[in-house]
């Protein structure tokens, strides 16, 4: 099992690396198209810049217009014992936050990194699933947390929005250049017209595809933090059977395009489903729980307070 596990993740790790380079070849085109050497710097520095200013505006932003607000420990006691398991395992060293969102909407998503951060999960989460598969999908966001994927991925979306706008100003130099070309002072570029043609697409598709990568890492993860990759298995069998049929009735019943999954920022659920489950039937038989937790009955969650934009913007919230 632990060689399966190694394997997987030095995979995912190659991958993971070979698409950052991709971005970074990508926008380096348009930037040595504009200015040589010094555009290529440039274009990193501001990518530089951009994530150290990222890193400066305290992750609770993101939660401000969601209406979140911070649980506290009495508010949602059998989540933080779960939260406090897997910090424990990940080795994170930081206080648990769990933030709960009241809308109806099926999801969860990390804030911040391991240094400062938390998750949020929605009240229609907890509704839906059971504590089981509740700790799948934390431990799922406890792996974005301690891999900080929430800064690779504004890494990534960076690079990816410096590469549409390099590409668009050396088109539009191509463009004031075209009587030059028609007049035949110039030869026109096809080769470098070709490239920045193709490199915002293709810078696109490669950050979706390093949001897969790192969805199927944390899925990895999630299951070394558990040690029940069908609990994770399970809650992604429930949203699927929520959220998917939408899918199902825009296309009529049929199934998705092989290409569509390009244009994804998540794996197709089934392929994580059947992974989970080919690490699950590896795993040992889990013990019987003395007291086990009842599906049906709901997690007895204590809505927090909202907090307003004052107070995401100028203060940490108080635990």
């Amino acid at each position: 099992m632990s060689h399966r596990f190694a394997a997987q993740r030095l995979k995912n790790a190659l991958q993971h690396l070979l698409i950052l380079a991709g971005l970074a070849l990508l926008l380096a085109v348009p930037g040595y198209l504009l200015a040589g050497s010094f555009g290529v710097i440039w274009a990193f520095g501001l990518v530089a810049l951009t994530l150290y200013l990222g890193g400066r505006l305290p992750p609770r932003l993101a939660l401000a217009r969601t209406r979140a607000g911070l649980l506290q420990r009495y508010q949602a006691p059998e989540l933080y014992r779960v939260l406090d398991i897997l910090y424990y395992r990940a080795g994170l060293k930081g206080e648990p936050q769990l933030f709960l969102v009241p809308t109806a909407d099926l999801n969860a998503f990390a804030v911040g990194d391991a240094r400062e951060g938390g998750i949020a999960i929605t009240a229609g989460l907890t509704r839906t699933l059971d504590l089981r598969q509740l700790a799948g999908v934390l431990a799922h966001e406890v792996s974005h947390l301690r891999h900080g994927d929430t800064r690779v991925m504004s890494m990534a979306a960076t690079m990816t929005r410096l590469t549409i706008w390099g590409a668009f100003l050396v088109q539009l130099g191509l463009l004031l250049m075209l009587p030059m070309v028609l007049a035949g002072e110039l030869r026109m570029p096809w080769l470098e017209l070709l490239l920045v043609a193709f490199a915002p697409s293709t810078s696109t598709l490669l950050q979706l595809a390093l949001s897969r990568n790192r969805e199927f890492t944390a899925d990895l993860e999630a299951a070394a933090l558990t040690r029940d990759p069908a609990s994770l298995a399970s809650a992604l069998q429930v949203l699927e059977h929520h959220q998917g049929l939408w899918l199902t009735s825009l296309l009529l019943g049929q199934r998705p395009p092989s290409w569509f999954r390009l244009l994804q920022t998540h794996p197709p659920t089934e392929e994580r489903i059947r992974r989970l489950l080919a690490l699950a039937e590896r795993q040992p038989p889990r013990r019987p729980s003395p007291r086990p937790y009842v599906p049906d009955d709901p997690l007895r969650l204590q809505p927090p307070e909202p907090l307003s934009h004052r107070d995401w913007l100028w203060r940490r919230p108080r635990r």
